[in-house]
């Protein structure tokens, strides 16, 4: 495997019919104060957390901060065979965010409003970019939370969560994204606003484009607003349960005999020796008490909730003690914290030690340990340090190789040679296992060339035919997803 190929100017899409100059005029007349294009803020827009930097920036960023807006930049877009990449935190990790020459940047930030919060419906209507953790906050007093909860939620829009189909700690129980939307306010290429899916729990009318919608990386339409599924804030105690284990195979194995047992953890985290090694040196260097972090092992953290979860995460820990883990259970919230904290800390440790590239396979949980094991096999055969996390309740691991220097993210051309190599088996590993390319941070333009291997053509021309419906011209989000 190679680097991802450049993002081309005005990729898959016809020539523009104003020069560069023009368009960017039209568009400052029609939203005077929300279009800017100096080099620093294009220059910005390059890139997102994926270590991808297209060669040069947008024409301009757009900065929407109603409907409206993202109306009349489509329309103009349209008018002018102008793409569009509608950007949100910019924390994704696939690429899919990057705005590279002849694009407009939409940003979205702006449009974070919560514009309703009902207890009877348990729903709440919001702009894309209101943050998960502020969401949450929000709806604290209300008795209510939103489920998905990725590691990033303290830095990561609803709409990007939306847009990727995110997942997070708590997937094991309570799933990835698209099961907590009802529906979307999406606008299409040509400005038409669409109203999408219900607001009631239940809705089988027509084919579901809200689930169409949710993943599509801003390809098919621009997420302005979702109507989500709140959940009530649980009042029993959370039982949480960190356990160090000798290696992450009996890690595996405790997280393996969880499931046999039928339980349902709201999380259920595996690190690696080398992702716990690398927490346990960050926490030195910030100069925090590591006093409890082994000198070699793996890390699985379970957490139970609910009616019975104190009952529950004892049996939890009984079997993660079976299968030779050190094992503290807490109903302490404070404690609970710091347990979980370990998992969160997991990026920025590795961003200590270099340059990660995060990846993102799944696989089915009986094979989770087949692939902690293939990606053993895969970092002696090419010399590539690859840290293993997983969201072991469902099967998604991430394999993350760190190279270089710390704090270089940069342009995917200066990833080696081998790392790429690396990568690429890890993804063919993931596929013959029955697995899949991505569990939830998209394909962007990191996976783009892996995806027709996984659809087979018949798929990967039906899905080619399902954005030309929704963008005939091509204009949202080119060059992502689709390798052509």
């Amino acid at each position: 495997m190679t680097a991802p190929s450049p993002l081309p100017s005005h990729p898959g899409s016809p020539a523009p019919a104003l020069s560069d100059t023009d368009v960017v005029a039209r568009l400052a007349a029609a939203l005077p104060g929300q279009v800017d294009d100096s080099a620093q803020s294009r220059d910005a827009m390059r890139v997102d957390r994926s270590g991808f930097a297209a060669p040069d920036g947008p024409l301009c960023v757009v900065r929407a901060r109603s409907v409206e807006d993202v109306q009349a930049v489509c329309r103009i877009a349209t008018d002018t065979a102008t793409p569009i990449v509608p950007r949100g935190a910019g924390t994704g990790i696939s690429g899919g965010a990057v705005a590279g020459a002849g694009s407009i940047c939409l940003d979205l930030m702006g449009m974070n409003r919560i514009l309703e919060v009902s207890a009877a419906d348990r729903v709440a209507v919001v702009e894309p970019g209101i943050l998960n953790g502020d969401l949450n906050r929000a709806l604290a007093p209300h008795g209510l939370w939103w489920a998905p909860d990725p590691a990033s939620k303290d830095i990561s829009s609803v709409g990007g969560n939306i847009a990727l189909n995110a997942g997070g700690l708590l997937c094991a129980k309570y799933g990835v994204t698209r099961e907590a939307v009802l529906g979307l306010s999406v606008v299409l290429a040509d400005g038409t606003l669409m109203e999408l899916g219900h607001r009631t729990v239940k809705g089988v009318t027509g084919y579901d484009l809200t689930a169409l919608m949710i993943g599509s990386e801003g390809t098919l339409g621009i997420i302005v607003g979702a109507t989500l599924s709140l959940r009530p804030l649980a009042t029993d105690p959370v039982a949480t349960i960190g356990g160090f284990f000798p290696d992450v195979v009996a890690a595996a194995r405790a997280s393996a005999a969880i499931t046999a047992d039928g339980g349902v953890p709201a999380i259920m985290e595996l690190l690696d020796e080398a992702s716990l090694d690398a927490i346990r040196r960050y926490t030195l260097h910030l100069g925090e008490d590591a006093s409890a972090l082994p000198e070699s092992g793996a890390y699985l953290l379970v957490q139970a909730d609910g009616p019975g979860a104190a009952r529950e995460g004892e049996r939890f820990a009984e079997l993660m003690r079976g299968a030779g883990g050190d094992v503290v259970l807490t109903l302490d919230p404070e404690h609970a914290d710091r347990l979980v904290a370990l998992r969160r800390r997991v990026f920025p440790a590795l961003e200590h030690l270099g340059t990660p590239l995060v990846e993102d396979v799944a696989v089915p949980r009986s094979r989770m340990p087949e692939m902690f094991a293939r990606i053993r096999e895969i970092e002696a055969e090419t010399g590539v340090f690859i840290p293993t996390s997983a969201h072991a309740g469902d099967g998604n691991l991430h394999p993350i190789p760190v190279f270089g220097q710390a704090g270089a993210v940069g342009a995917t051309e200066g990833i080696p040679d081998d790392v790429w190599d690396a990568v690429a088996r890890v993804f063919r590993a993931a596929l013959e296992l029955g697995g899949t390319l991505t569990g939830e941070h998209g394909v962007g333009l990191l996976k783009r060339a892996f995806l027709r291997e996984e659809l087979g053509d018949d798929q990967y021309a039906l899905q080619q035919r399902i954005k030309a419906a929704f963008d005939p011209q091509g204009l949202l989000n080119p060059g992502k997803v689709f390798t052509a």
